[in-house]
């Protein structure tokens, strides 16, 4: 759908905008700062911008047409996208830590904390804007890439409070909380990358959709008059398309034309609820009861 993709393209743009923003903040107030917190921030911030730029190409592929190589469109390009994003997204973790580390063991003072408590009030208004938007957009797309971007970024937002309140804290003297908010912030990223890899590997390995889902659309197509059950309902995503395939039990009788227009009914009353699949129906004759 063209409004899919253009929602799409201006969300992963709008991300990569966010992410260039924010690390260019961050750089100056840990740069005069020294804190560990805002080193996590800048280390996520650019990583953040290197998997949304990835997202964004990955986005751009994605909404490619189906071709003769790839019948079933590009739209798993989401999927390795994220996979990507979740090895940005945990090594940013290993490095935040690192430093985390690094800064309890050789404690230092931290400098400019207005500046970095003025830049985190930026980063958490900006990152709360774009995830409100990402938000909209999964809704009305369920775009696999841009979930898994909106995945990392839910964590930022996270990551910004406790760097907020880390340098808040070590305004009052308790500097060592801001390594200490470091480790914990680390631990959060590395779990949302492997939130990401799950449900990038659950598309990539044709996963079935829900099972309320599936039972659903039995009933949909159980629901068109003329046919008597269906069987073999196989599911799976692929970017923002669901691919449906069943087998309609119709009376033997039928005409090839009657069995295929019932079919074309089953199809069109699963596509009525469900706009994003594309189903598949297979006429499958059933011997008139004794």
């Amino acid at each position: 759908m063209p409004q899919h993709a253009r929602l799409m393209r201006l969300a992963s743009r709008a991300a990569l905008a966010t992410a260039l923003l924010l690390a260019l903040a961050k750089a100056v107030a840990w740069w005069l700062s020294g804190s560990v917190s805002l080193l996590a921030g800048l280390t996520d911030s650019l990583l953040d911008g290197a998997a949304s730029l990835l997202n964004l190409i990955a986005v751009h592929y994605a909404l490619r047409p189906a071709d003769e190589d790839h019948r079933y469109g590009h739209g798993k390009a989401e999927a390795l996208a994220g996979l990507a994003q979740a090895l940005f997204v945990g090594a940013s973790a290993v490095l935040v830590a690192v430093q985390a580390i690094d800064h309890l063991q050789h404690p230092q003072p931290l400098g400019a904390q207005t500046l970095g408590i003025a830049v985190m009030l930026l980063s958490l208004a900006m990152t709360v804007a774009l995830l409100l938007f990402q938000r909209h957009v999964v809704r009305v797309t369920g775009s696999t890439a841009v979930r898994a971007d909106s995945l990392h970024y839910r964590s930022d937002l996270l990551l910004n409070s406790g760097i907020l309140l880390a340098l808040v804290l070590a305004g009052f003297g308790w500097q060592r909380l801001d390594p200490l908010f470091g480790l914990g912030i680390a631990a959060y990223i590395l779990w949302s990358a492997v939130s990401i890899v799950r449900e990038a590997v659950a598309v990539l390995m044709d996963e079935e959709l829900a099972p309320e889902l599936s039972e659903r659309m039995h009933l949909l197509a159980s629901g068109v008059p003329g046919v008597l059950g269906t069987s073999d309902l196989r599911t799976r995503i692929s970017g923002t398309h669901w691919f449906v395939q069943l087998h309609v039990e119709l009376p033997g009788d039928l005409s090839l034309q009657q069995s295929h227009s019932l079919c074309k009914q089953v199809e069109d009353a699963i596509r009525s609820e469900f706009p994003r699949a594309q189903v598949l129906a297979y006429a499958t004759p059933t011997a008139a009861a004794a």
